[in-house]
This record gives structure tokens, C-alpha cells and sequence, in this order.
């Protein structure tokens, strides 16, 4: 792989000490070992000297880490789903190389896992250029979103990861980098305290959210394209499980790749991981090639039935049917009755619930459908 597409830069206060600036492919590619470099926020380590620091045995199991990981596309034509998204998204690309400019301003929103980060990665490396990646939650200070933009290059781009979580004072700083590719700094307090301007290298920013709602209208209206990522099919969860299957070096058959898109709940990213559990499965009991069967023994064994539905799920059905006769159920309520947060139930369990028409949300609460008596046994 080109090493220039996917590399990302550091720019923690650590860098003046290091004297230098280290990068860490994206894919994880092995580096260089520096004595000096940064520290990472998993082991301690300096960027670039995790693999060098590993056991035997670790290096093992963080090849295999790698294996499944470069299970992610890196080219919008091995990217499954969302077609209508990639064919606009493929007309943008062509447009932004054409002109030799960075490209609009992006903004992805949609449930975890639909693939809003894949996507930012792989518009990086459609265009051939860098990108720096970072969360909301991350940019604590309008200090540390300068920093990161005035060291872009020319067409960079720059992923923010959970936007709706970044700070109004971060958020104001971003306005006039969006707008005019300017920073407004302020320096000093008080009566001494001035503004300065920075020019900036034009980039692109990419903002991915899972709650478009709470983005704030100034901040949204900047965004020159908006794309909602959907929920899958079960028949594009197949492409996805076949195309993971064969990468992982695992043999599956067109059936059982099916069987894990059905129980998938939609998501690329349960459906990889499915797969992962299922390979284990089958190199235990079977002969290391998963069929129709094999699949289906291995999700039973993992709790997820026909529709997907896990533990939680059906026990979120069962609360309403057996203990309150079908709704309806105020959320607090129903959280309490099922020992989990309102807001995981809220984001997690509950729009799938919807989607699969097992639910439904009434000014007064919850309710459950006849399709859900049907699926958990109390109709005929």
C-alpha cells in the first residue's frame, strides 16, 4: 500500500521533546522503532515500537489482529451497501480530483457500525492524500483543533469521530477554518488579550455522528454534502461476510454467509464480528470450512436467533409481554424492569426492535406488536 494514503500525524504537546514527528500507518503497518517517539494510549509505548516490544507469542496474535482488521475496505469499489451513497460519493471524488481542490466538506451520520469511519478512510485514499483522524471528545481546548489544522497539508483530511460530542468553544473555532480556511486565535487575557489570524492549507473535513440532532445548525449548515448512512440488507451483509470469509482465508459457504447476514442486524460491523466467532466455532468442531449448519450451531451457541435478536432484545420483549401485558411502558420504566440504562436501550436495542416492526413508540411508551407475540411464542 502507498504509504501516503491513510498516514497520520502526531501532534500532542510531547512533539518538541521528540524533535521530530512520527507517523503510524493507519493499517497498522510495521514502523520503525523510535526511543524518543510519543506515547500511545493503549500500553505506553512509543508510536512505531509496539511491534518491535512483542513477545513471540503476542507477535502472533497481533498478526492475526492485523489479518482480521485489513478486513475493512480501502477503495470505494470493495466497499459493500449504501449504493446510492457511493455513486454520488464516486461522482464528488472525480469532480475534487478534476479540479485539483480539496474536496467539500462531509458529514456522515447513522447508527454504529453502518461504516461512517471506513468511508472517511477510504475518501483519504481515493484522493491520495493524508488524513488526520481524532474524536469530539478528544478536542478538549480550541488549542488543540488549531494545532491540528494549521499542520494539514494542502487537500488533507481531517475526520472528527462523534462531532456532536465536541465542545462549543472547539466548535467555534472551526467556523472560519470550515468557511474561509482561517483561524481566529486569540492571545492573552484580558485587556491585553488579541486577535490574530492564521491561514490554513484548504482541507477536508469529515464528521461522523451517530445523532444528527444534537449538532448544532451553525455547525451542520457548514457540511457542503450530508449523507445517511442506512441499515443493510441481509444480502449485502452476505457480499460483506463473504468478502471478510475470503480475506480471513476461511471457507464459507453462500448459505451459511447468508444465515450470518440474517442475524446481522443490519451492521457490517456485527457481521464481521459474527464471523470471527463462527470461524471459531467451526476450526473446534468442524474442519475448519463453515456450512449452513455449522453457522447455525455457532449462533445458537451465541444466543442470536433467526432475527438477530440477543439476549437483551428478547428480554426487553419479554418485559413488556409478560409484565405489562404489552405496553404500554414508559422508557424509565422499562430500563429499570430490564437492569439496563435508558439510553442503551434508547441507541442500541431499541431501533432494531423498531426496524423489525417488533415495537413501536406511542406517546404513552412502549408497545409491542403481534409480530412479537409470534416471535417469542405466544401466538399460534
Amino acid at each position: 500500500m502507498n504509504k501516503k494514503y491513510g498516514k497520520r500525524k502526531n501532534f500532542s504537546s510531547f512533539r518538541d521533546k521528540a524533535g521530530e514527528e512520527f507517523d503510524e500507518d493507519f493499517y497498522d503497518e510495521d514502523t520503525e522503532a523510535q526511543e524518543d517517539a510519543p506515547f500511545d494510549h493503549d500500553g505506553g509505548l512509543p508510536f512505531g515500537a509496539k511491534q518491535k516490544s512483542l513477545s513471540a507469542d503476542d507477535s502472533l496474535e497481533d498478526s492475526l489482529d492485523k489479518m482480521d482488521e485489513s478486513v475493512r475496505p480501502r477503495r470505494l469499489s470493495e466497499f459493500v451497501g449504501q449504493s446510492e451513497l457511493r455513486k454520488n460519493l464516486q461522482v464528488f471524488l472525480d469532480a475534487a480530483k478534476k479540479r485539483k481542490k480539496a474536496m467539500d466538506h462531509l458529514l456522515f451520520y447513522g447508527n454504529p457500525g453502518l461504516g461512517k469511519t471506513t468511508l472517511a478512510h477510504i475518501i483519504a485514499s481515493e484522493l491520495g492524500v493524508n488524513i488526520v483522524s481524532t474524536s469530539g471528545p478528544a478536542l478538549m481546548r480550541g488549542g488543540d483543533l488549531a494545532s491540528i489544522v494549521s499542520n494539514l497539508q494542502a487537500n488533507d483530511v481531517f475526520f472528527i469521530d462523534e462531532i456532536h460530542r465536541m465542545p462549543m468553544q472547539v466548535e467555534e473555532v472551526l467556523y472560519p477554518a470550515m468557511e474561509d480556511f482561517k483561524l481566529d486565535l486569540v492571545i492573552g487575557q484580558g485587556p491585553a488579550a488579541k486577535t490574530i489570524k492564521i491561514d490554513v492549507e484548504p482541507f477536508t473535513l469529515i464528521g461522523a455522528t451517530t445523532r444528527l440532532g444534537l449538532l448544532s445548525a451553525p455547525l451542520r449548515d457548514r457540511f457542503g454534502i450530508i449523507s445517511r448512512l442506512e441499515f443493510y440488507t441481509p444480502q449485502e451483509l452476505a457480499e460483506v461476510v463473504t468478502r471478510a470469509g475470503r480475506i480471513l482465508g476461511v471457507q464459507i459457504s453462500p448459505e451459511a454467509a447468508m444465515e450470518i447476514g440474517r442475524r446481522s442486524r443490519g451492521t457490517p460491523r456485527i457481521a464481521n464480528r459474527l464471523l470471527r466467532r463462527v470461524r471459531d466455532f467451526a476450526s473446534v468442531f468442524g474442519e475448519g470450512v463453515i456450512d449452513e449448519e455449522q453457522a447455525r450451531h455457532a449462533l445458537s451457541r451465541l444466543d442470536v436467533d433467526e432475527m438477530g435478536l440477543d439476549e437483551m432484545d428478547r428480554k426487553i420483549l419479554t418485559v413488556l409481554i409478560e409484565h405489562y401485558d404489552g405496553g404500554p411502558v414508559g422508557l424509565k420504566t422499562l430500563a429499570v424492569a430490564c437492569s439496563e440504562e435508558m439510553r442503551t436501550i434508547e441507541e442500541i436495542y431499541e431501533p432494531y426492535l423498531i426496524q423489525c416492526g417488533l415495537i413501536k413508540r406511542t406517546p404513552q411508551g412502549r408497545m409491542v406488536t403481534a409480530r412479537a407475540y409470534k416471535h417469542m411464542g405466544h401466538l399460534a
